[in-house]
């Protein structure tokens, strides 16, 4: 058998990266549907094994997807190389505008669905990580939530044209073997098996537009249904505007946990504080007290976002907010905020240290500390601190103006 094509045959390396993409796809779609599907059952019921599972199932479907990318485009341009063997019915317009139609979102499909996936894995947080010896991140890819949300609805979107465009390949194929027993799906059979093309082909120009418009079709069919805006945002009503004797200006109030050994950031939009303070201070070196109010709902924690509203979790649906609540006092170390976090039912005391600088009517205050998940009843049902680490770090920086 030889390595190349001829205009009635194809040659070994073309069989083999067709064989190869048809193993890597076949594999790959169910590995992901079937992750997909624990992610769903992680979302009511975590549990250290249905993690672990779903996280092995999760990197293999994306290592797999990042390698079919690569084999795909070392396709392309081996087909680029090389002539390719007619259609063997070129003389019946339909079928091969149809054949060549579903070639062009074959070939097309390859490269977008791996690596819109990848784009969405780059450009979030919180993953079960791609394998050796492929990386986390792209070139030109930055963390973004909005991102990440756009390329995994793209990845979505796309993989149906791929499955439907493989079932109408295949059905083809079988088409020509079954009914019109010809040479076609022989062709791509290890061995020699030559069939004489029919010396009418189809034009290039009209399938490609073909698929173009199908690809157009998907995705603005999922526009007007609103996926592309599905997942941005929060939508949960915001917290009331409060009085108080300084007022934030500017400020942002973050977490960092450590998964599987990577740290995940995130951080709230929504919180208020109630804050007074005093330069002057009393005796015990009291200074005034903070009242801090979150709303667990605005939290964006990467792709374990939904995962951490769940009941398991924030369980943000009975437990809406969190609350600290803390005098701010001034010890022979610096300052600290010495009060009660509380998140879900459980309150625990917190001594938060921070720095203060204070400007004439502006303090600018940064300060963090780390709480143990468990004594909230966070994740509870995942005692394995290599898959979910048990400390939590907070940090608070924040620019606040005094009330006249």
């Amino acid at each position: 058998m030889p390595l190349t094509n001829s205009a009635t045959t194809y040659g070994g390396v073309t069989k083999t990266f067709h064989w190869l993409t048809a193993l890597l796809i076949l594999s790959n779609i169910p590995i992901g549907l079937i992750a997909s599907d624990l992610a769903y059952e992680i979302e009511s019921a975590p549990t250290e094994a249905l993690i672990e599972r779903a996280t092995f199932l999760f990197s293999l479907h994306k290592t797999i997807g990042v390698a079919m990318f690569f084999v795909a485009l070392a396709r392309i341009a081996w087909a680029l190389s090389q002539p390719k063997p007619g259609l063997l019915n070129g003389d019946k317009w339909l079928e091969a505008w149809a054949a060549e139609t579903v070639h062009w979102l074959l070939y097309g499909s390859l490269v977008a669905v791996p690596l819109s996936g990848w784009v969405h894995h780059a450009a979030t947080s919180g993953f079960a990580p791609i394998w050796w010896p492929f990386g986390q991140n792209l070139p030109l890819v930055p963390k973004s939530e909005a991102l990440s949300a756009l390329a995994g609805t793209l990845h979505y979107i796309l993989q149906w044209v791929l499955i439907a465009a493989i079932g109408a390949h295949v059905a083809g194929a079988l088409k020509h073997h079954v009914l019109d027993r010809d040479a076609t799906l022989r062709r791509m059979l290890p061995g020699h098996a030559p069939g004489q093309p029919t010396a009418r082909q189809p034009d290039h120009v009209l399938p490609f537009v073909t698929a173009l418009a199908v690809w157009l079709a998907a995705l603005g069919g999922a526009g007007m249904l609103g996926w592309f805006g599905a997942g941005t945002g929060n939508t949960a009503p915001g917290l009331a505007q409060i009085e108080s004797d300084w007022t934030v200006s500017e400020g942002s109030l973050t977490i960092t946990v450590q998964q599987m050994g990577s740290s995940v950031q995130g951080s709230f939009a929504d919180w208020t504080a109630d804050i007074t303070y005093d330069e002057t201070g009393d005796a015990s070196g009291k200074h005034g007290s903070a009242d801090v109010t979150i709303a667990i709902g605005s939290l964006s924690l990467g792709s374990v976002t939904k995962q951490a509203m769940g009941a398991d979790y924030f369980n943000v649906s009975d437990f809406p907010t969190a609350q600290f609540s803390a005098d701010l006092i001034d010890t022979d170390q610096g300052h600290v905020a010495r009060g009660t976090l509380t998140i879900r039912d459980q309150s625990v005391p917190v001594e938060m240290p921070f720095d203060l600088a204070i400007e004439g009517n502006t303090a600018t205050v940064s300060g963090g500390v780390s709480v143990d998940r468990r004594a909230f009843g966070l994740g509870t049902g995942v005692t394995d601190a290599n898959s979910l680490g048990f400390g939590v770090d907070i940090k608070v920086d924040l620019i606040a103006s005094r009330a006249p």
